[in-house]
C-alpha cells in the first residue's frame, strides 16, 4: 500500500489512530506516541550501520527499523505480529472490541511512516519464536527492543534470534526495560519481578537478569550499560486518571512518568559453540 499525502492530509491521517512510537514526519507532523525515543536512539544504536543488513525484531510501529535505515543500512527488515491474539502476552484479552481496535494498528502506523519518509524498510508478519535462517537469512545487526518482559519464554525467543545473527562479525543488541529497584539492590544477582495482574507484561528483570537471559540463549556479551530512561510520549497523560491506590502506582506517577522507563542495553555476538550440532 502506498500513501502519498500532503502535509495537512498526513497530519489528519496521523490523528485517525493511536501510536506506540513517536515519529517526526515531514511538514513538522509529530505522532503522539506512547514512548518518545528520539533522544534515546543516539545513545543505543551505532552512529553508522552503512552497508549492513539489519533486523528489527518485534518492531511495533517501526521506530528502531527506520532509525537503522537512516544510519545507512543496506537493508532493513522489521518483523511483528499484526493480530494481538497471536502475540505471546500474559492475559491476552478476549474482548472483541479491544482486539478489533488493535488489529493491524502497528502495521498501519508502519506504512504511514514508511510512505511519508520514503525509507525502504520491509515489514513481515512473523513471531519471534519462528525466526530462522531458512525464513529470513542472516543479518549483520539484529535489534530487539523492550520485548523480553512480554514473553512467556524470553530465552527461546533470544535463541531463535541468535540463529539469524551472522557468524562472521554479526552483532545482536537487546535494549530492554528493567527493574531499577532490583538492579540497585542486586547488582550482580540475576533477578526479576513478576507482575501482579494480567496485562501485556509478564516479568521485568534487573540488569544482571537481562545479561543472564542473553548469555543463556548462546551469546557472548561484548558490552552492556544502563540504566537509560525511555521518555513517554504525547499519547501518555502527565497526570494519573485517578488517585493512585497502590505504592507501585504512586511510584510510577511520581517518578517513572517523569523520568521515563528504566532500561538497559546488552551488545552480544553468538558464542561459537552455539553453532555446533546438538547431540
Amino acid at each position: 500500500m502506498t500513501i502519498a499525502l500532503a502535509d495537512a492530509d498526513l497530519a489528519h491521517e496521523v490523528t485517525r489512530n493511536s501510536w506506540y512510537h513517536t515519529f517526526e514526519l515531514p511538514g513538522g507532523v509529530v505522532t503522539p506516541g506512547y514512548y518518545d525515543l528520539r533522544q534515546v536512539a543516539a545513545k543505543v544504536l551505532p552512529a553508522s550501520l552503512r552497508g549492513k543488513r539489519c533486523l528489527d525484531a518485534a518492531s511495533c510501529d517501526g521506530f528502531w527499523a527506520f532509525e537503522m535505515a537512516t544510519r545507512g543500512a543496506a537493508e532493513v527488515v522489521a518483523i511483528d505480529l499484526a493480530d494481538p491474539a497471536e502475540r505471546d502476552w500474559q492475559g491476552v484479552t478476549d474482548d472483541p472490541q479491544s482486539r478489533r481496535r488493535d488489529l493491524g494498528r502497528s502495521a498501519w502506523a508502519f506504512s504511514i511512516v514508511r510512505d511519508a519518509t520514503g525509507l525502504d524498510v520491509e515489514r513481515l508478519d512473523l513471531s519471534l519464536y519462528d525466526v530462522s535462517p531458512e525464513v529470513l537469512g542472516t543479518f549483520d545487526f539484529v535489534f530487539l527492543g523492550s520485548v523480553l518482559l512480554h514473553l512467556r519464554d524470553p530465552a527461546a525467543a533470544l535463541a531463535a534470534l541468535r540463529t539469524v545473527v551472522a557468524r562472521d562479525g554479526g552483532e545482536f543488541l537487546s535494549f530492554e526495560e528493567i527493574s531499577l529497584p532490583l538492579s540497585v539492590l542486586a547488582r550482580r544477582r540475576p533477578m526479576a519481578s513478576l507482575w501482579h495482574k494480567d496485562e501485556s507484561r509478564w516479568w521485568t528483570a534487573n540488569m544482571a537478569g537481562h545479561r543472564r537471559l542473553v548469555r543463556a540463549a548462546g551469546f557472548d556479551i561484548v558490552d552492556s550499560g544502563g540504566p537509560l530512561f525511555q521518555p513517554f510520549g504525547g499519547f501518555f497523560p502527565r497526570r494519573p486518571p485517578r488517585v493512585p491506590r497502590r505504592p507501585s502506582e504512586l511510584y510510577f506517577w511520581t517518578v517513572t512518568r517523569r523520568v521515563g522507563a528504566p532500561s538497559a542495553w546488552v551488545l552480544a555476538r553468538p558464542n561459537p559453540a552455539s553453532f555446533l550440532p546438538q547431540t
